[in-house]
C-alpha cells in the first residue's frame, strides 16, 4: 500500500519515482555503476581547489572565467556558453524552458533514465522511441515521431548506457527532416571517450551556427573526473540559453567547481592521456566479453552494456556477490563502467559465470 501524502502533490510528480544513482560500493569491492572517472584527480586540480577559499561568499552566478574559456576554445561567443552543476541541470533548465503541459518531447529508449523525469517534471508528455537492433539511435523514427507538439527532441551520442554513437552524417540529415525552429539537444557526456572519426562532434564538427536550434551539451563529470563537484556546459544559442537561465537555480556553480573545471583545462594533456587510457580498457574489454559469446554493441563510452533482459536483476546481484557494484536496468541489461585495470579480470570471470547460465536462444548469445 502507498502512503498517502500529506499535502496537494502534482499526480504525475507523485507517481514518479526518485532518481536513483549507481550503488555504491563496499572497500573490497570495484564501483562500476555510476560511469565514474577511476582515476583520482590529478595533482594541479587538487592544489587549485586548496587555493579556492572563502566558502562564505557566493561565486560568481555566470561563472564567467569559465564561459570565457570554453568561449575562446570553440570560437563563439561568452553568451553562447552556459555553466551549470552537471550537464544533467542544464538539461531540466531547457525542458523548463522549452516544454509543458500539452507539449511532448522526443528521445531514444532506453536511454539516460533521468530523461522522463525530467520531461514529466516540466509537465510535458515523454515520447520513447525505442532503439534499434544494434542498440543504435532509430533517428528515421525519431523524426517521424515529431508532431506539432514536440517542443524538443534530445539524442544521445554516445547513447547512455548502451554505448553506440550517432554519425555526422545521420546526425545532419536528421536536422534535415525537423523543422527549424524544434529545439534539439545533442547530449555529448562521454564525447572525450568516443574513438570512432566518423561520430557527430557537436563542437568541432556540426558548426552550431548553421544551426541556431541545436543546443550541446557537455560534462566536466567523466572525462575529466569532476563528478563530485558537479559541472557542466552547454554551448547554442543565446536566447535559447537565456531561458535556460531564466529557469536555473541560482548561484548552484560553487567557485570550487569552477576553479576545477579551470584547472582541468590547464591540465588537459595530462587528461586526455587518461582518457586514452580508459577507452582502450573499454576496447579490450569489450573485445574480451565479445570472445566469451556476448553481443556487445559498439562501446564509445566509458561502459559497456550487456543485454541480459529478464535475467538482469538476477545477474547484477551475481556481480554484486562476486565483487562489483554495476547499474541494472531491469528487463534491459546491465551496463558496466571501466573502472580500475585490476577490475577487469573479476568483470570478465563473473560475466562468464552468467553467461553459462544464459538461456541457449537468449538475445545476448552471439549466434
Amino acid at each position: 500500500m502507498t502512503e498517502d501524502v500529506p499535502v496537494r502533490i502534482r499526480p504525475a510528480i507523485a507517481a514518479l519515482p526518485p532518481y536513483k544513482q549507481g550503488r555504491q560500493a563496499g572497500a573490497d569491492a570495484f564501483k562500476l555503476s555510476s560511469n565514474e572517472n577511476p582515476f583520482e584527480p590529478l595533482p594541479a586540480v587538487v592544489e587549485s581547489l586548496r587555493r579556492t577559499v572563502g566558502v562564505n561568499r557566493y561565486p560568481d552566478a555566470t561563472a564567467a572565467r569559465l564561459r570565457h574559456r570554453l568561449a575562446e576554445r570553440f570560437g563563439v561567443q561568452p553568451d553562447e556558453v552556459h555553466i551549470g552543476a552537471g550537464s544533467v541541470s542544464i538539461l531540466s533548465q531547457l525542458m523548463l524552458a522549452a516544454a509543458g503541459p500539452g507539449d511532448e518531447v522526443v528521445y531514444a529508449w532506453r536511454s539516460f533514465e533521468a530523461y522522463p523525469g525530467l520531461v514529466l517534471i516540466a509537465g510535458a508528455t515523454p515520447v520513447e522511441v525505442p532503439l534499434s537492433a544494434e542498440s543504435r539511435h532509430d533517428l528515421d523514427a525519431m523524426a517521424a515521431a515529431v508532431t506539432d507538439r514536440t517542443r524538443a527532441v534530445i539524442v544521445c551520442s554516445p547513447n547512455n548506457p548502451t554505448g553506440p554513437t550517432v554519425s555526422q552524417a545521420e546526425f545532419e540529415a536528421f536536422l534535415g527532416k525537423l523543422p527549424a525552429d524544434l529545439l534539439v539537444i545533442l547530449d555529448e557526456a562521454y564525447a572525450e571517450f568516443v574513438t570512432d572519426p566518423d561520430a557527430v562532434d557537436g563542437l568541432t564538427k556540426l558548426g552550431i551556427a548553421g544551426h541556431p536550434n541545436v543546443v550541446v551539451l557537455r560534462t566536466f563529470s567523466k572525462a575529466y573526473g569532476l563528478a563530485g563537484l558537479r559541472v557542466g556546459y552547454a554551448i547554442g544559442h543565446r536566447r535559447i540559453l537565456d531561458a535556460a537561465r531564466s529557469t536555473a537555480v541560482p548561484l548552484s556553480v560553487t567557485a570550487q567547481s569552477e576553479e576545477a573545471a579551470l584547472a582541468s583545462l590547464d591540465a588537459e594533456a595530462d587528461l586526455l592521456e587518461r582518457v586514452r587510457v580508459i577507452a582502450d580498457r573499454r576496447d579490450r574489454l569489450a573485445d574480451a566479453l565479445r570472445d566469451q559469446g556476448w553481443v556487445i554493441p559498439d562501446a564509445q563510452g566509458n561502459f559497456v552494456w550487456l543485454a541480459t533482459g529478464a535475467q538482469t536483476m538476477d545477474a547484477a546481484a551475481r556481480f554484486e556477490q562476486d565483487g562489483c557494484v554495476v547499474r541494472p536496468f531491469a528487463g534491459d541489461g546491465i551496463r558496466i563502467s571501466v573502472g580500475e585495470e585490476e577490475s577487469i579480470d573479476r568483470v570478465l570471470q563473473i560475466a562468464r559465470s552468467v553467461m553459462d547460465d544464459l538461456p541457449d536462444a537468449h538475445t545476448a548469445r552471439a549466434r
